[in-house]
């Protein structure tokens, strides 16, 4: 049998493809969890291969330790709050973790991906998608030292929220990308000759949620859900005071009163939206339907419960995940209005 013979296998790859978007959404919450520990700067080098490995002696745990007694963070947040060695292995687990996940997760689709190429899998017009969803991956990992190199520079204690919004919204688009791939291979399987067309409802639809997301991006890297523990008032108040002294532009992208208050008020354009989007896709597919309406439903009663609850982790990291799982079903969304049109 020649390689041009050799039969595709879309549904295989479409189950594939759904797998390792479910190991994105994994890796959304540890990422959350990451951030939310403060663990993201307690490893200070980037070393893809070897990296891999933890600490295995005592004497490997204190030369860890010392490089991270020499950033930003430490020596003026968690040095002068106690920190020992003890406490630094736990925040360092989590960022290991992270980043280990992150090399699963590239092994999870280069691997398959070669496998798939090599066997004559892949249907015509496909190759390139994927590829590109693999470069994207490697990118991930790219911002995600960008991520940590900023918070490295000088005396700085945390890490840039412009980087931590890149390397979030980077998931989030990749995420996407997974899910709307895997959905025009089911429906090549299924023996639709044509993939799903990208539709004006799912532009501006997109584009609103793509607004609350950056928002809740620079909100997390900000640190802005501490700035109210009260909802729906902030500070006794509808509009919260925030400092007006550098310009409209300055405050909407650093101060944390203003932004706070634009991600939580945001969402309620971005619900609407959703909801025509629902409405159109209802008639359609009523399953993706109720997971869109279950979706922003949930992620709102748990954006009230983290403020309420003074960014509790767990109310907090599951908010980031219901984040990505929005993101999930908005692109089933999309896929099933662009089917209409194809």
């Amino acid at each position: 049998m020649s390689h041009s013979s050799k039969p595709t296998r879309p549904a295989a790859l479409a189950n594939w493809l759904m797998i390792v978007a479910f190991l994105v959404i994994l890796m959304v919450a540890v990422g959350g969890i990451t951030r939310l520990t403060e663990s993201g700067l307690s490893i200070t080098q980037w070393k893809p291969i070897t990296g891999a490995i933890p600490p295995l002696s005592e004497a490997a745990w204190q030369a860890e330790f010392a490089l991270y007694q020499t950033t930003g963070e430490y020596q003026t947040v968690t040095g002068p709050a106690g920190m020992d060695l003890a406490a630094f292995k736990f925040i360092f687990f989590w960022e290991w973790f992270h980043r280990l996940l992150g090399r699963l997760i590239g092994l999870a689709f280069a691997v398959p991906l070669a496998w798939f190429w090599i066997r004559g899998a892949i249907p015509q017009g496909y190759k390139g998608r994927l590829v590109a969803l693999l470069a994207l991956g490697g990118l991930q990992g790219v911002f995600g030292w960008f991520m940590v190199r900023s918070g490295l520079a000088g005396t700085m204690t945390d890490v840039s929220h412009f980087w931590l919004s890149i390397h979030l919204l980077t998931a989030l688009f990749t995420l996407g990308g997974l899910i709307w791939t895997a959905l025009d291979l089911r429906q090549l399987a299924t023996g639709a000759s044509r993939p799903a067309r990208w539709t004006g409802t799912a532009s501006w639809v997109g584009a609103i949620l793509f607004v609350q997301l950056l928002l809740g991006a620079w909100v997390a890297g900000l640190n802005a859900g501490l700035a109210s523990d009260t909802w729906p008032l902030m500070q006794g108040q509808l509009v919260p005071e925030y400092d007006r002294t550098r310009g409209l532009a300055w405050a909407v992208t650093h101060d944390p009163f203003l932004l706070h208050f634009l991600h939580r008020w945001w969402a309620w354009i971005a619900v609407i939206a959703l909801v025509v989007m629902a409405r159109r896709v209802k008639p359609l597919v009523r399953q993706a339907s109720v997971a869109i309406h279950t979706a922003f439903g949930i992620q709102i009663l748990l954006g009230v419960a983290t403020v309420w609850t003074g960014v509790a982790l767990w109310f907090a990291v599951a908010h980031q995940v219901v984040g990505a799982l929005l993101v999930a079903s908005f692109a089933w969304g999309a896929h099933i209005l662009g089917r209409r049109t194809a």
